[in-house]
């Protein structure tokens, strides 16, 4: 293991090389390749290959496939959470973007209300697909559509309680309260909710939720497209990785503990 002597303290030469890297990927503030974060870090171009790949691995950078570039990613978030002080939305947008830019969906945070809501914060897309859109500021009921399933599901509440939610909400598509309790139950089973196009015709969506440190949701992410558009297998792929981005999220913002593997 190589060492090098940095302010009078011996040092472990890939450690220092790595915090080197991360810390110019941090500062930079945009995506770079490989190539331009070895020039910039005066780092062996195939050592830089190799360290950005296992801080992808541990979720400190992110790398973007289409792009072939690297930036900084929400496991750093779980070093810093004692010290952040920045709007929440504004740390949970890189996750929007890199979400949306692998599905032809509209990737949603929605914020969950004391008043037994949810309000659309933030939304992204991927620019080459054909979408549904849903306005900043939009107000649901919290136990409607897949967010919705999710949020009961982390709640864990009685069938009875259920029940009287569920006869305040209206579908644009006939349900009944054993198929939406069915669809609670699988949100607890899988991690993550599923409205099949009976809150909207025409369109579906999963979601999951963002944890606080007892379990309970703060946040939801969702995934919304027009109905048939992503393929069965893929849906469900895209529902377990709302339910890994928000469990992560929850530990890095809220410090959750993980209750949930698939």
């Amino acid at each position: 293991m190589s060492e090098v002597v940095q302010n009078g303290t011996r040092a472990v030469g890939a450690v220092v090389q790595a915090l080197r890297i991360l810390r110019h990927v941090a500062a930079s503030g945009e995506a770079e390749g490989v190539s331009a974060i070895a020039r910039a870090t005066q780092t062996n171009t195939s050592t830089c290959f190799n360290i950005l790949r296992t801080l992808a691995a541990e979720g400190l950078v992110v790398f973007d496939a289409e792009a072939k570039q690297y930036r900084l990613g929400m496991g750093v978030l779980e070093l810093a959470v004692g010290l952040m002080g920045t709007n929440h939305g504004d740390l949970i947008r890189p996750e929007l973007e890199r979400l949306a830019l692998n599905a032809p969906a509209l990737i949603c945070l929605w914020q969950i209300t004391d008043t037994e809501r949810v309000v659309l914060l933030d939304r992204a897309w991927n620019p080459g697909s054909v979408r549904v859109d849903l306005p900043v500021g939009k107000r649901l009921p919290s136990s409607v559509g897949a967010i919705g399933r999710a949020i009961m599901a982390a709640r864990k509440l009685s069938d009875d309680e259920l029940r009287r939610r569920f006869a305040k909400l209206r579908w644009q598509r006939p349900l009944s309260f054993e198929t939406y309790l069915d669809s609670v139950r699988s949100a607890e089973q899988h991690g993550y909710g599923r409205d099949p196009g009976v809150l909207y015709a025409g369109v579906e969506s999963v979601a999951a939720i963002v944890p606080d440190a007892q379990g309970q949701p703060r946040y939801g992410l969702s995934a919304v497209s027009i109905q048939g558009q992503i393929e069965e297998a893929a849906l469900h792929q895209l529902g377990v990785e709302l339910a890994t981005v928000g469990q992560r999220i929850g530990r890095a913002l809220f410090r959750a503990p993980l209750h949930w593997e698939e």
